[in-house]
Formats: C-alpha cells, sequence, structure tokens
C-alpha cells in the first residue's frame, strides 16, 4: 500500500491574527457608521423645515455695524452701501479646484460693509473689528482679507469702540479737491456730511445750556379783554 506523506499546515503567527482581527473589526465599524448615517441623513430629510427648526428674525447688523453704516451713508451720498454680503456674492475664482472646498473656507464669509460706486462695482470693503473678537474670529478676519487684497479691493478696518467721523471716512474715498457726486439729474449733491456734524454739534450745546419755559397759555386770563368797537 503506498504511502501518502502530509505536509503539516502552517501555523497562524499571533501577529497576523491580530492585524486580520484589528481589519476585520475596523470593516464592521465602517459599515455600522454607514448604515448610521444614511438613517440619519433619511431622518433629516424627513424632518418638516419650519418644524424642526422654528424660525426667528433677528437684526442683521450689529450697533457698531449699524453706526458705521449711517457713517458712510451720510458721508459717501453719491455711493451704495451695503451690508453682510457673502464674498462668494462679489467675488470669482476659477474652478479647476473644488468650488465647494473654496466656499467651505471663504466663500462664506461675509464682508461687513461693501463700499460701491452706482454702477455697483466694489471699491473697498470695510472690515469692522472688536477687542473681543476670539482668536478664531480674528483668523477669519485674516483670511478674508487676504483674499480680497488678492483681488485687488481694498480693505479698511474699523475698530468697532472708535468709529471714524463722517469727515474721516469721507475722505478715505474722496480726495480733497474731487468734483462732487451728480444727481440722476445732474446736479451736484452738497456736501451736507461736515454740515449734518455742525448741526448736531449745535444741538448738543443748545441742549447744554438752561432753556426758559415757555409762557403759559393760561398768563392771559387775569388781563382785562378789550371791549370790541363796532360801527353804528
Amino acid at each position: 500500500m503506498p504511502y501518502i506523506q502530509i505536509d503539516a499546515v502552517p501555523s497562524l503567527d499571533s501577529p497576523f491574527l491580530a492585524a486580520l482581527l484589528v481589519s476585520a473589526l475596523l470593516l464592521t465599524w465602517l459599515l455600522a457608521r454607514r448604515r448610521s448615517m444614511s438613517a440619519a441623513r433619511k431622518a433629516e430629510e424627513a424632518l418638516d423645515t419650519v418644524q424642526a427648526w422654528p424660525p426667528q428674525a433677528v437684526r442683521v447688523l450689529t450697533l457698531p455695524e449699524r453706526r458705521a453704516y449711517d457713517t458712510l451713508h451720510k458721508a459717501l451720498p453719491g455711493r451704495l452701501v451695503l451690508a453682510q454680503v457673502p464674498l462668494a456674492r462679489f467675488i470669482s475664482v476659477p474652478t479647476r479646484n473644488s468650488y465647494s472646498d473654496w466656499l467651505t473656507r471663504v466663500g462664506r464669509l461675509s464682508a461687513d460693509l461693501l463700499v460701491c460706486d452706482h454702477s455697483s462695482r466694489v471699491i473697498a470693503v470695510i472690515d469692522i473689528q472688536s477687542a473681543d473678537d476670539s482668536a478664531r474670529s480674528q483668523r477669519r478676519h485674516a483670511r478674508m482679507t487676504e483674499v480680497l487684497r488678492a483681488a485687488g479691493i481694498a480693505v479698511h478696518h474699523w475698530n468697532a469702540d472708535a468709529l471714524p467721523s463722517v469727515g474721516e471716512a469721507r475722505a478715505l474715498f474722496i480726495p480733497e479737491g474731487e468734483e462732487p457726486a451728480m444727481t440722476a439729474g445732474g446736479k451736484a449733491l452738497l456736501p451736507v456730511p461736515e454740515m449734518r456734524e455742525m448741526l448736531a454739534a449745535g444741538d448738543e450745546a443748545a441742549a447744554a445750556t438752561p432753556q426758559f419755559d415757555p409762557v403759559s397759555s393760561a398768563y392771559f386770563d387775569d388781563l382785562d379783554a378789550v371791549p370790541s368797537q363796532r360801527s353804528a
């Protein structure tokens, strides 16, 4: 009877078994995570937009931003001033790389105030910063400033606690001696910002001086009325 020799099955070493076990556990975890994310996505899609996220209207601008807007509106009567405009609304980038990635990085950041000419062409961006801004907020401001300047857009950083005056804001955009802005009818706009500042200063001075009460309407009640003369 022929003799058949059977080689012994090589034993699996411990490192190989450990790697196989880790791979199996990782694959199981990935499959479970994918199923969980799919279920969560379906659950979110089934939610009602209004009922799941009750909307509430809030202010568009903070108090420093509103004051800065008023300053620009008075200083630049011939300019268009817009607020909280996303960078993706007025900056175009090539799409050879992922556009969604660019949106995530800076495209969704908003310029606090946007100064444009009468044809809505961007002139400058006003970036309002506060001493209370976090380090993350400062990094966002720096990243946005880098993108804006690379696009050839001037960026002016204003301190929320020390905003410029109307005259100072006007000097940033309208050089001394430049022709005044024109209305649609071809008439020159008067430099009213400085006049408004003067009137405001006068109002403050008037409020600081003593005010006399007006004469009461009952003052003449005790006087004898002069009888009227009627012709016969």
